[in-house]
């Protein structure tokens, strides 16, 4: 249950500033052309996908705060901001190279390619994308540090 309201959270997050345009970065959308071209339904597909997602890093988390005998906010932020950085530098930028729909730096875009490739840190989604995707991320471990604290 903590994994959801902590994914939701950061979900919102990402939404709430795409919104406001403080980035581009339609992290729904983005996963949910992985498996439909339609922007709608790919929208609820990737809402679905990142709550799956978030509870497989949430129980990491609780993993870890096991591991280290303690479970508090403090410490579900430094894992937020890791988990960001991974994020980051690593998840987002080798999506092109498995997702069917998203154009690659490398090959061009293809036919099937809707998606711009986020690139390093998801600069091509906007210059404030990675600060968004830090204070999102850091939030989703703050969540989980304290509701796994208060447990």
């Amino acid at each position: 249950m903590f994994g959801l309201i902590a994914s939701a959270a950061l979900t919102a997050v990402l939404i709430a500033a795409q919104l406001a345009g403080l980035t581009r970065l339609d992290l729904p959308l983005v996963l949910g052309t992985l498996l439909t071209p339609d922007p709608d339904r790919a929208r609820v597909a990737g809402f679905l996908i990142h709550l799956v997602v978030g509870q497989g890093f949430a129980l990491g988390y609780a993993a870890t705060f096991a591991l280290l005998h303690r479970a508090t906010w403090w410490l579900g932020t430094l894992l937020g901001a890791l988990h960001a950085a991974v994020a980051l530098t690593v998840i987002l930028p080798l999506l092109p190279g498995v997702h069917p729909r998203m154009a690659s730096h490398r090959a061009g875009p293809a036919g099937a390619a809707v998606l711009e490739p986020p690139g390093l840190f998801a600069l091509n989604y906007g210059g404030r994308t990675p600060a968004v995707a830090i204070a999102a991320h850091l939030v989703y471990g703050t969540v989980l540090g304290l509701l796994l604290q208060a447990r």
